[in-house]
């Protein structure tokens, strides 16, 4: 559990990051949300991923979406009662809907359901991330809850460059990231 000073510090940061990424401009969002996809499309991590777990952007978060052309089996988030989280495979781009928080998320009646382990690579947004690839997310604990039932499975990022932080107050759960991609480029753990 994070002490109650940890706690304040992650809500701060939180704003604080939540404000940039809203301010800065649509095109600005756009053109560094492309360079992340590419230097994603072109790191060994995501080449030898067969199923990747992506997002869908919301609220000025990294866009992905340049990503599904990749040739990859694409599954997505679907938040579920008392913070679970599933990934399912929309059959088709009319397999959508807006879930939890107001984020687009597969149908689960036209979509296929994958069990933790058969995913190869799960792409994380990311409020903040620090050094140490510890990633701060909006908080609610669902990648979180997700990445612990898949351990073996490796796990990274998106974020905005500017979105660096000098330190996140990690909690015991709190699972490092494999690496970060920026429009800057890939940040690798260790």
């Amino acid at each position: 559990m994070r002490s109650p000073q940890d706690q304040a510090l992650c809500a701060a940061l939180r704003q604080e990051m939540l404000l940039a990424r809203r301010g800065q401009g649509e095109d600005a969002r756009r053109e560094k949300s492309r360079r992340i996809c590419a230097h994603m499309a072109a790191h060994p991590l995501f080449a030898r991923a067969g199923t990747v777990l992506l997002y869908r952007a919301v609220r000025g978060e990294a866009d992905l979406a340049a990503l599904a052309v990749s040739g990859k089996r694409l599954a997505y988030p679907r938040c579920l009662e008392g913070g679970a989280m599933e990934a399912l495979v929309p059959w088709d781009s009319s397999a959508w809907r807006r879930g939890a928080y107001g984020i687009p998320e597969p149908d689960p009646e036209r979509s296929d359901r994958l069990e933790p382990h058969e995913l190869d690579l799960i792409v994380c947004p990311c409020v903040a991330f620090d050094d140490h690839f510890h990633r701060l997310g909006m908080g609610a604990g669902y990648y979180d809850r997700y990445l612990a039932r898949c351990p073996e499975t490796a796990a990274v990022a998106a974020a905005f460059a500017f979105q660096r932080a000098q330190r996140i107050a990690a909690a015991p759960w709190d699972r490092p990231m494999a690496a970060v991609f920026t429009e800057e480029g890939a940040l690798l753990a260790p």
